[in-house]
């Protein structure tokens, strides 16, 4: 029962995320034919707008997922069920994030030259001006993800999910009055000196406005399930020292990811202009992360919530089958989803590219992120597990690892000639994430003792058996499609690859399955049997 609660939630939370990628990817597709995926106003947008995602997690993105859902499953055993908790909480969340984007926006050109001092000195200046209207977003970042974790602790797990689609709505609206107002620029040809403030303040005004709008509405659903926001300062006593204390690691850990970050777009940057730089790297980014968001976080955050209840009743046996079965289930699709993705690479560069050279350029690098995506996914549970058990200072250690693999590997691709540093950065990122894991799991089974890694292995191993016949047939496919040749029906316009990505995805996906189901796939059947009883019964 408890297993198909934790279903039902993940294809809820699933659907949501779907729904907003979706709309996320023909954002970007709708952005790359309005500014393009190279140029000027392309690569300082993307320096801009990342700012204050970045700053947000460093003062307090990864330390309220570590901390709010354990912390705030605990306090529900107060008289009150953790109401008081939550608003003193919250409140201490919130002049945090207050005092820190009113400094962050002060310091918009010191931020701005620190990520993007790389950059041509005129597209530096265009950077400085979007970040003036970005960075206001460090806040509404906060407040959607304090408001949308409270709501996941209460097993409210849908809005978390759903809400991003209204910012992906309200940016979409305002790329198509900047395309009616000012034009479309789709090969990033506009110099930097070319964008005037109108243009400046519609672009970034409503993409700041899009999360303004996801995070303010997140209150109405915290009145649906009778949650109330009232202001307390009284935070003395209550508890709140282990919340800190679980901070501050994580606090320390997302610094160490910054300066990796930073060293990333410097590096990047290096390359703006006409090769890939740091929007083709933010673009390939996009689409690594669309299977990871949709099923390793859908299915992720379902059992965290679970895994939380049971690590507060020191059930460590429930804390290790919650692992094994959320890895397992995770590995059954996220592999599917990567062999995918390998194969149709270039189509789905060149729904975001113009040119068969730049649809190959950024085709490599979304290769070489994917090459990581079943150890990204696996890494994403394990951290989750420290976190339900109240631990973060052991994810500091593995994370200060990752980094420094990571910036040495970074900086060696400066010697990389200029159109394959962004492949090369990506490939760090995923030789450095696979080290991470492995230490990570290591550091886990001296915590939780055995981890049912042969069960785990044996169900990775019946996967890639599977996906043999599949990617096969795909690959033939995709040459089939012209999916490798300049001109071929495949990457030639955005219907055609689109076309081909379904045709592709589909065959394989059904390959796939009918594979693992003859290789009687425990995970498989244990999801298929109740659906398709279901069905007969209908």
């Amino acid at each position: 029962m408890a297993d198909d609660r934790i279903g039902r939630a993940s294809v809820f939370l699933a659907s949501g995320t779907i729904v907003s990628r979706l709309l996320g990817f023909v954002k970007t597709i709708v952005f790359a034919s309005v500014i393009g995926v190279v140029g000027a106003g392309a690569d300082a947008f993307a320096t801009a707008n990342a700012l204050p995602n970045t700053i947000y997690v460093i003062v307090a993105g990864g330390v309220l997922s570590a901390v709010l859902v354990p912390q705030i499953v605990r306090a529900a055993a107060h008289a009150d069920g953790g109401s008081a908790y939550i608003n003193k909480l919250l409140t201490l969340a919130l002049v945090i994030l207050g005092a820190a984007t009113l400094g962050a926006t002060a310091l918009a050109p010191l931020l701005t030259t620190l990520w993007g001092g790389s950059l041509p000195e005129a597209t530096l200046g265009l950077a400085i001006a979007f970040a003036w209207w970005c960075l206001p977003q460090i806040f509404f970042y906060g407040l959607y993800t304090l408001l949308g974790e409270v709501l996941n602790a209460r097993r409210s797990f849908g809005p978390f999910t759903w809400v991003p689609v209204l910012n992906n709505v309200v940016a979409l609206a305002g790329l198509a009055v900047f395309a009616l107002a000012f034009g479309s620029d789709s090969a990033g040809s506009r110099g930097a000196e070319a964008w005037t403030p109108a243009m400046i303040a519609v672009l970034a005004g409503s993409t700041t406005l899009g999360i303004v709008t996801q995070a303010v509405v997140l209150f109405w659903f915290w009145r649906r399930i009778g949650l109330r926001y009232r202001p307390d300062f009284a935070w003395r006593g209550v508890g709140l020292g282990a919340a800190g204390r679980m901070a501050g690691w994580t606090f320390g850990m997302l610094l160490l990811t910054t300066v990796a970050g930073i060293v990333q777009t410097r590096v990047a940057s290096s390359a703006s202009g006409d090769d890939p730089s740091v929007f083709a790297l933010d673009t390939a980014w996009l689409v690594f992360m669309l299977p990871h968001s949709v099923i390793t976080v859908s299915i992720a955050t379902a059992y965290f919530t679970r895994m939380s209840e049971h690590a507060a009743a020191e059930r460590l046996d429930e804390v290790r089958a919650d692992l094994s079965s959320a890895i397992r289930g995770v590995g059954l699709i996220i592999l599917l989803a990567a062999a995918v993705l390998l194969v149709v690479a270039y189509p789905f560069a060149a729904v975001f590219s113009d040119g068969f050279a730049q649809t190959q350029a950024v085709g490599n690098v979304i290769m070489a992120f994917t090459a990581g995506l079943l150890g990204f996914s696996v890494l994403f549970i394990v951290q989750r597990t420290f976190y339900a058990l109240g631990d973060t200072r052991t994810p500091f250690f593995f994370t200060l690892f990752q980094v420094v693999l990571f910036i040495a590997g970074a900086l060696a691709c400066l010697a990389l000639p200029i159109s394959w540093r962004a492949f090369g950065i990506a490939a760090v990122t995923t030789l450095a994430g696979t080290a991470q894991l492995v230490l990570a799991v290591i550091l886990l089974r001296r915590r939780l003792g055995p981890l049912d890694g042969r069960r785990i292995l044996a169900s990775f191993g019946r996967s890639l058996l599977a996906l043999v016949l599949p990617v096969g047939v795909g690959v033939v496919l995709l040459v089939a499609l012209g999916g490798t040749t300049p001109g071929g029906f495949a990457i030639d316009g955005i219907a055609g690859a689109i076309a081909s990505m379904a045709i592709i995805g589909a065959v394989m996906a059904a390959l796939y399955f009918g594979g693992l189901w003859l290789l009687r796939s425990p995970e498989l059947r244990s999801f298929a049997e109740p659906l398709v009883a279901r069905l007969r019964r209908g």
